[in-house]
């Protein structure tokens, strides 16, 4: 028998369509070669010598980051947000609104070069302990981070970097609520800034210090934040206007617990990756001992391609090791669910962030 000219419609319309497929498996095979990879931890307070040598971790900081080695330098780029300064001694410890709650971080220099060990190479400069030791503390963290090769941006007179990996020009910067960095709460002039990078950098990384903080901050509620009565910004609002901006990744950090994913016109938003490494300073019960890794593969265009969770946690006063329980990957993808119920993404009970 001979085939209908609707069924021979039909078998050329399907032969189109495999054809389509074959050229868009062959597409992402070769995108695959070319992808842009990052990894981003959130807080990372390695130790503070202020006031005294108590918070310092065993080995002199050594051996910190070995469970976490084989990860946090795995990729093109490997981002932490640096909670406190590198200063060996002096200074001048902050002063707050809320003495009681009131804590400065200073962190031997010498540590610099541990961070960089563990690989990480690009680090945030603005939250709310970047100016903990002072004008002399932030003077001697730039000039630290320098010597290390470490790219960093946030303060106000770092707002932010740029610098090439692979051929390809990256631009970073930071915001956070707090005196001497970059203003989180000013979006017109963050805009501006990514704007500007978006110019003259293929791919632009923004990174924010804010939200809420604690148990009870888990949520990424659309909306003005506070803490202890701090203005700690509107993180949804921050996030979607730097993207439009140009910005291709934002990383958040500050409530010192894991917050959800969002994917928004095609760039990964985390709006909060927790306490990574905070050793000997930090409350890390609950979620707030809870250290994921993220890393994320992202196109020659800054889209989101595909990423994993990695689930670490804190032990003995703040040493991030694998957790088998897999708590980092089970709390962002709960949270992703709740927040952003409508979102392409999906992430697997192993940690593989997909669609």
């Amino acid at each position: 028998m001979f085939a209908s000219c609707r069924e021979l419609n039909n078998i050329g319309q399907k032969t189109r369509n495999v054809r389509s497929d074959t050229l868009k498996i062959q597409e992402k095979k070769i995108n695959q070669d070319t992808l842009i990879s990052i990894t981003a931890a959130g807080d990372i307070m390695p130790g503070s010598n202020y006031p005294s040598d108590y918070s310092l971790p065993p080995d002199d900081g050594e051996s910190l980051f070995d469970s976490v080695k084989s990860v946090s330098g795995s990729a093109d780029i490997n981002f932490a947000n640096l909670e406190g300064t590198l200063l060996d001694s002096g200074g001048k410890p902050k002063k707050c609104n809320t003495p009681e709650n009131c804590v400065s971080f200073r962190i031997p220099e010498r540590y610099a070069g541990i961070l960089k060990k563990a690989g990480f190479d690009l680090l945030s400069t603005a939250n709310n302990h970047s100016n903990d030791m002072g004008e002399e503390g932030k003077i001697s963290t730039v000039n630290t981070l320098n010597k290390y090769n470490i790219n960093f941006a946030g303060y106000n007179d770092h707002p932010s970097a740029v610098f090439k990996r692979n051929g390809i020009t990256f631009g970073f910067t930071a915001f956070a609520p707090n005196t001497g960095t970059q203003n989180l709460n000013d979006i017109p002039n963050a805009v501006r800034v990514v704007s500007d990078l978006k110019k003259k950098c293929d791919i632009v990384i923004v990174s924010f210090h804010g939200g809420a903080e604690g148990y009870s901050a888990q949520r990424v509620s659309g909306s003005k934040e506070f803490f202890l009565g701090e203005d700690r910004g509107n993180v949804y609002e921050f996030a979607h206007e730097v993207i439009d901006a140009g910005a291709d990744i934002v990383i958040g950090h500050g409530p010192h617990v894991p917050r959800a994913l969002e994917l928004y016109n095609g760039k990964l938003i985390a709006y909060s990756l927790g306490n990574f490494c905070t050793y000997g300073k930090f409350s890390l019960s609950g979620p707030q001992g809870i250290a994921p890794l993220l890393k994320v593969f992202l196109d020659r265009k800054g889209n989101f391609v595909k990423g994993k969770i990695y689930s670490f946690k804190q032990v003995k006063r703040g040493i991030p090791v694998p957790d088998i329980e897999m708590n980092a990957v089970k709390i962002i993808k709960t949270l992703t669910e709740k927040d952003f119920p409508a979102n392409p993404i999906k992430i697997s009970d192993s940690g593989d962030i997909g669609f």
